[in-house]
């Protein structure tokens, strides 16, 4: 007898970037304005952080040094007792563009609506960001989210001969756990899709039939904002998924931004960081998890007439018949 399929691929997922895509703010903001940091003078010194360490032969990353940065101002007292606790309580200090949390219910009542929950789909939404996990989980979008992908830092580090059975102590953030950069985030779109977020045993590099994944590619939106995405648009495009680029309605530079990347077939389609009802964004992505849902429902039906036979019925004694048997 066949086993059972491991996932039964009835997800929709829709991948959000945070910054400048579901908060007009970049997520440091509340942390800066509570130590009395100047953001631009932060951000001057992180982008002429690689040109200051080649100098000494050290490549540093562009797109993550920050957060060795946002260390040093913690180690050298700029920021602090800045812990993971106090991170996402900022977290809950960040402002979303309008009509986020609406559109988040209005899209998961998509598929509370006949045929849709009579075939058991579901939507999740996940972040996925170069930007700090603690502040997202502190967000008040957090608790609409199947899961966060972003950078993450460890408070008091273990020591030589800790105790492997023991429990990380508190304090002040020490050291980088994890980041992403621009082009790492593919890698959470694929540990989605194999649903390595699910079940701790799997691994993103794990060899499994693309009919075994738990959220195949093409049942993904991926929405960001800019040029910094277009690793994570290319992954999700190429395997049949959608990807939707917002812009700041407030920026006409950052709506040719959008637009540009329309222009390059990097995106299907862009519109507003406004999620209100009504708006063009609001009815594209509403649309398209329709017109995914109705796609999965359909591929359902197909398998059903492939993989069952018709049984037996009986056949009705009308006149026809009957004239036949004399």
């Amino acid at each position: 007898m066949p086993e059972k399929g491991l996932w039964l691929q009835n997800i929709i997922a829709i991948i959000w970037d945070f910054d400048k895509t579901l908060s007009p703010e970049y997520m440091q903001g509340p942390l800066f304005r509570a130590y009395n940091v100047d953001a631009e003078r932060f951000w001057g010194e992180v982008h002429a952080l690689p040109g200051y360490y080649r100098r000494a032969g050290i490549h540093v990353q562009a797109d993550t040094c920050y957060l060795g940065h946002l260390l040093t101002y913690v180690n050298s007292g700029r920021m602090p007792g800045l812990t993971n606790a106090k991170l996402r309580a900022f977290g809950g200090e960040l402002e979303l563009y309008p009509g986020v949390l609406e559109l988040f219910e209005s899209l998961e009542q998509v598929l509370e609506t006949p045929p849709f929950r009579a075939g058991d789909l579901h939507l999740e939404h996940y972040v996925v960001s170069t930007g700090l996990a603690e502040m997202v989980r502190g967000s008040k979008v957090a608790s609409r989210l199947s899961g966060v992908w972003a950078s993450e830092f460890i408070e008091e580090p273990a020591q030589p001969g800790f105790d492997a059975d023991g429990c990380p102590q508190e304090g002040p953030i020490s050291q980088i756990a994890s980041f992403l950069d621009n082009t790492t985030k593919t890698r959470a779109i694929f540990e989605i899709n194999k649903g390595a977020n699910k079940l701790p045993e799997l691994t993103v590099n794990d060899t499994m039939p693309e009919e075994e994944r738990r959220v195949p590619i093409d049942q993904m939106i991926y929405v960001a904002d800019g040029p910094s995405d277009i690793p994570s648009f290319s992954v999700v495009r190429k395997h049949g998924g959608l990807a939707f680029a917002v812009y700041d309605p407030q920026s006409s530079q950052h709506f040719a931004q959008a637009d540009k990347l329309r222009q390059d077939n990097r995106v299907d389609s862009f519109g507003p960081a406004d999620y209100r009802h009504g708006t063009h964004t609001s009815m594209w992505l509403t649309l398209q998890v329709q017109n995914i849902a109705e796609r999965m429902m359909r591929k359902r039906k197909e398998a059903l007439g492939r993989r069952v036979a018709p049984g037996p019925v009986h056949i009705e004694d009308n006149a026809e018949t009957r004239g036949a048997k004399e």
